[in-house]
C-alpha cells in the first residue's frame, strides 16, 4: 500500500484487486507518519529502508498480490492453503532468539511477524480471497515485545480480503475448512508448542478439539502437501527478488574480499569482522551460521566452530554470505592467511579453481543442464585434474575427496524450495550455487603434500538464456587478485 507521505488514514477500508482495480479509503482520522507503529518496516516509518509502494525491501504490495493470484490459479476450486508464521524460538527461559519468518509465510504475505495465519481460498469462480489472522494490538504487551501491526493493519496494508484476531481460529477455522473440498498444507510441524496458536496447530490447543489436525478430520477434506506448489512458484526468482539476491552478493563479495585484505590472528576475529560487514548498506545481517575454517578445519564440511588460532601457512576456507530483504547470498572463498599460496596449495587451488568457472560458465538455459548434470561435470573434471597431481583416484576416491552436491537453490532459504528436484533443466530466473570443493583427509592414501588442505569456491548464480548471471563477482578468487590484496 503506498501511504501518503505526510499522514496515515486510519480507519481505511482498503482493498486490493490487482492493477485493474485501485485502493478504496474511507477517511475518517489521520495521524502523523511520526506516530505509527507496525511490527515491521514500511515505507512511512522507514524510508530509508523501503520506497513507496513496498512491503518488504523491494517486493512490492502488488507483487505479494500476483504471487498469491498464481498459487490460487494453480489449486483446484473450492481448495484452501493453509500457512502459518513461525514461532518465536527460545534459547532459554524469556530469552529469545531473533525472529526469522517461515519463508513461505513471508513469500506470500509480506508479514514478517510471528503467531499468525494465511488462508488462500479459491473460489468457485477462479477468484480467491486471502485471510489473515494476526495477534491483536495491545498495549501491555507491545510495552515488552514491541509494536504489533494488529488486525486493522493485516487489512490496510498486508491487504488481507479478511482478517481476524489469530487467537480465535479455533472458533474460525472451521467454518473456513467446511467450505473447502481439498487441504494443502505442511501443518502441523514439529515446532515446539509455547502459544495459542503453536499448540492448536501441533494438536495440542484447544484440548476438547485437537487442534487443527481434528478440524480437518471432522470437515471429511483430503489433506495434500503445499510443498510442491509453492517449490514451483519459489524456484522462478521475479526481477525485484534477483534485484535484491544482486544486492546481497554485492555486499557479500566486497565484504570477503575486504576480509582477504586484514590480517586476522583466529577464526573469531575473522567472524566478527564479517559480521559487522553483513550489517551495513541496510543488509539484515549473516544468511545463516558462517563458517570459517583455517587449516584442516576446512575438511569439515559445516564446521562453525570458529575458535581457533590460525597458522600462517594455512588456508583458511570461509562460507558467509548476508541477507536483504530477506534474500540470502552464498559464496564461499579459499585463500592463504599469509596472503601468498605455496606451489602445494597454487597446484591444488587451481584444479578447483578451473572446474568452478567452467561449471559457472553452464549455468544457462542454451546448456540444457541440470544440477545433478552440471555435479557430474564437475566431479569428472576434478577427478581428472586431481590425477594429474599424483592423487589415486581408483575406487570411488572423489567421494571422499569431493562428498557433497556442487549445487542447490538458492532465494529466501539458503536451500531454497526444498525437496525440488536437481534434475530440472535449467529455467530463465532459476538461482542456484556453483560449489565444487576439494578435502583431503590426514592419511597415507593421498600425497603428504596436500594432506590436511581443504578448500571450496562457491559463487551464486541467476540462470539466464544465454550466459549465466553471477551474483558474487564483487569476492576475488583469481589467485594473482587474492596475492594482490596484501601487497
Amino acid at each position: 500500500m503506498i501511504f501518503s507521505s505526510r499522514i496515515w488514514q486510519t480507519a481505511l477500508r482498503s482493498r486490493w484487486r490487482g492493477p485493474a482495480h485501485c485502493w478504496k479509503r474511507q477517511m475518517s482520522a489521520s495521524v502523523s507518519a511520526a506516530e505509527l507503529r507496525f511490527g515491521q518496516p514500511l515505507h512511512e516509518t522507514h524510508p530509508h529502508l523501503l520506497n513507496a509502494g513496498e512491503v518488504t525491501p523491494g517486493i512490492t504490495a502488488q507483487e505479494y498480490y500476483n504471487r498469491r493470484v498464481k498459487l490460487a490459479e494453480a489449486l483446484p476450486p473450492n481448495s484452501i492453503a493453509v500457512l502459518a508464521a513461525s514461532d518465536i524460538k527460545y534459547r532459554s527461559g524469556a530469552v529469545f532468539y531473533k525472529f526469522h519468518q517461515d519463508p513461505d509465510f513471508l513469500y506470500l504475505t509480506g508479514f514478517n511477524e510471528p503467531d499468525a495465519l494465511a488462508v488462500i481460498e479459491k473460489l468457485n469462480d477462479g477468484e480467491h480471497n486471502f485471510h489473515l489472522y494476526v495477534r491483536p494490538k495491545d498495549a501491555k504487551a507491545e510495552l515488552w515485545e514491541g509494536a504489533r501491526s494488529g488486525i486493522q493493519a493485516a487489512e490496510d496494508v498486508f491487504n488481507a480480503d479478511i482478517t481476524g484476531d489469530v487467537n480465535s481460529l479455533p472458533k474460525l477455522l472451521p467454518e473456513i475448512v467446511k467450505r473447502a473440498k481439498d487441504v494443502y498444507t505442511d501443518l502441523p510441524n514439529s515446532m515446539i508448542p509455547r502459544n495459542t496458536l503453536s499448540r492448536y496447530l501441533a494438536g495440542q490447543e484447544p484440548s476438547r478439539t485437537g487442534g487443527i489436525a481434528s478440524v480437518f478430520r471432522d470437515a471429511s477434506v483430503d489433506v495434500k502437501p503445499l510443498r510442491p506448489f509453492l517449490n514451483d512458484l519459489r524456484v522462478i526468482k521475479s526481477e525485484a527478488e534477483i534485484t535484491n539476491m544482486r544486492r546481497a552478493g554485492q555486499h557479500s563479495g566486497r565484504a570477503i574480499t575486504d576480509a582477504m585484505r586484514q590480517k586476522f590472528d583466529n577464526e573469531k576475529d575473522l567472524d566478527s569482522f564479517l559480521d559487522y560487514w553483513f550489517k551495513q548498506d541496510g543488509c539484515d545481517g549473516p544468511a545463516y551460521v558462517p563458517v570459517v575454517a583455517g587449516g584442516i578445519n576446512a575438511n569439515t564440511i559445516h564446521y562453525v566452530s570458529n575458535d581457533m588460532m590460525f597458522k600462517p601457512n594455512d588456508m583458511v576456507l570461509v562460507d558467509a554470505g548476508a541477507e536483504y530483504g530477506g534474500y540470502i547470498t552464498d559464496i564461499s572463498r579459499t585463500w592463504p592467511v599469509n596472503g601468498k599460496f605455496t606451489s602445494a596449495q597454487r597446484d591444488l587451488y587451481t584444479v578447483l579453481l578451473n572446474v568452478q568457472r567452467s561449471c559457472v560458465s553452464l549455468c544457462h538455459t542454451d546448456s540444457g543442464f541440470t544440477l545433478d548434470k552440471l555435479h557430474k561435470v564437475a566431479s569428472s573434471n576434478l577427478e581428472d585434474g586431481l590425477k594429474q597431481l599424483g592423487f589415486d583416484m581408483s575406487e570411488d576416491a572423489i567421494s571422499t575427496l569431493f562428498p557433497h552436491h556442487v549445487g542447490h537453490y538458492i532465494g529466501l532459504d539458503v536451500h531454497d524450495s526444498p525437496g525440488f528436484s536437481r534434475s530440472k533443466k535449467f529455467d530463465k530466473g532459476m538461482c542456484v550455487t556453483v560449489e565444487p570443493g576439494i578435502y583431503v583427509p590426514d592419511d597415507e592414501r593421498w600425497p603428504a603434500w596436500a594432506r590436511g588442505i581443504g578448500m571450496r569456491i562457491e559463487d551464486s548464480v541467476c540462470i539466464d538464456n544465454e550466459a549465466p548471471y553471477v551474483l558474487t563477482t564483487e569476492a576475488v578468487k583469481e589467485i594473482v587478485d587474492i596475492e594482490a590484496l596484501k601487497g
